[in-house]
């Protein structure tokens, strides 16, 4: 008898996804690629990524196979590593995930550009970030002028930035699709007693405590919400903030620059949390900031509504568009505007229990399988118009 022979081979390049602290691209990968091979029968996808700790988060399935890839540091791997593979795999098509690609492909390339932040004139390029980020930016400043223009199609998380992308290279109109980002299905507000108090005793969590998922990246506008967290406690009983992925150094440099030394014995450091544990601690939070000077989308929005945690955000760039009306919308160059907005979700229950109930709601509009059915259709469109090109030549 004979078998069914997919029609397509989806190469998807996720280079990162096997590390063990995981961040917004990395996630964004990881729930597609396990959407996409069960929404899509009928295609074979192959998964591209380096060697790591966290190997055990997707498995392979009957149309999903894992290439796990050596090849040295991102360039290497990115431009010599990845295409070759993808060669021997006789991808028809090949998706990558993070902002960069192969300068050179032998077959049909999309290119998910989540931002542009790095080539932008922008104020927040001229601060330092970390070593890391610097020469991520390094590289994504080479590439990518080089290797968009080159892609079958990009793919972008807003409208926001779908209209900053084309602006800035000019692209023709459909070029560049907008396809929202989802709400992982375990965001949801937990109500086990015995799981809150868990993660509450695996991180330290005081009792009551508003929430900062931030880094170290200039964009989270960390130094004006520690203005406006002093700006909050001068006024009010102080409720102790929540930090993760920040390091004691980096945060003592950050309070001596802003003269706020003081806040040290309020501020509570997490370390890395991993995603599962999220959205037990959104669900404990008194309140969820997200001060952030430009953003594409902004998941943890999203992901914090879903959990029924009340959102004070950033009223720029793309989180009124995901937000709309479910978020509180401060102005985030303004600490005193901030804190406004913190005093007021916290004193003013009629309008924390707004916020909580139009966030359920909103956050229920965002979801991977939405992602992937928008990502699976313009793969089609790409092998389809470049197998129409191949017949006219």
């Amino acid at each position: 008898m004979a078998t069914h022979r997919p029609t397509m081979t989806i190469g998807i390049e996720a280079q990162r996804l096997f590390r063990k602290n995981k961040h917004g691209m990395d996630m964004v990968a990881l729930e597609l690629i396990k959407k996409l091979p069960m929404l899509d029968r009928e295609n074979n996808y192959v998964l591209f990524v380096k060697p790591g700790p966290d190997a055990h988060c997707v498995q392979p399935s009957e149309n999903l196979k894992i290439r796990i890839l050596n090849g040295g540091p991102y360039p290497l791997w990115e431009q010599i590593a990845l295409p070759r593979a993808a060669r021997e795999e006789a991808c028809d098509l090949l998706h990558c995930t993070a902002n960069t690609a192969p300068l050179k492909t032998s077959m049909p390339l999309v290119l998910t550009l989540h931002d542009i932040i790095y080539l932008e004139k922008s104020p927040l390029n001229k601060q330092k970030g970390s070593w890391y980020q610097r020469m991520g930016n390094t590289y994504r400043k080479w590439i990518v002028p080089a290797v968009a223009p080159k892609a079958r199609a990009v793919i972008t998380v807003s409208q926001f930035e779908k209209n900053r992308i084309e602006s800035h290279f000019g692209f023709e109109p459909g070029f560049v699709s907008a396809i929202y980002n989802g709400v992982g299905e375990h965001f949801k507000p937990i109500i086990c007693t015995e799981e809150l108090e868990a993660i509450r005793e695996k991180y330290r969590l005081p009792l009551r405590f508003l929430f900062f998922l931030g880094n170290t990246d200039p964009k989270k506008n960390t130094p004006n919400l520690l203005k406006a967290y002093a700006h909050y406690i001068e006024h009010n009983e102080p409720i102790p903030l929540v930090m993760p992925d920040f390091g004691q150094g980096r945060l003592d440099a950050i309070l001596r620059n802003i003269g706020a030394t003081h806040l040290k014995n309020h501020i509570h450091l997490t370390g890395y949390i991993v995603n599962k544990d999220l959205p037990a601690i959104y669900t404990l939070c008194q309140v969820f900031l997200y001060p952030s000077l430009r953003e594409s989308f902004g998941i943890p929005l999203l992901e914090a509504m879903a959990c029924g945690a009340p959102v004070v955000a950033a009223n720029v760039s793309s989180i009124p568009e995901v937000a709309n009306d479910a978020a509180l919308l401060v102005n985030p160059a303004s600490p005193q505007n901030m804190s406004q907005g913190i005093t007021q979700m916290i004193q003013n229950k009629n309008l924390r229990n707004k916020y909580i109930d139009k966030g359920l709601k909103r956050a229920k509009q965002f979801t991977w399988e939405n992602t992937a059915k928008n990502v699976l259709a313009l793969y089609q469109d790409v092998v389809k118009h470049n197998m129409h090109d191949h017949d006219q030549k």
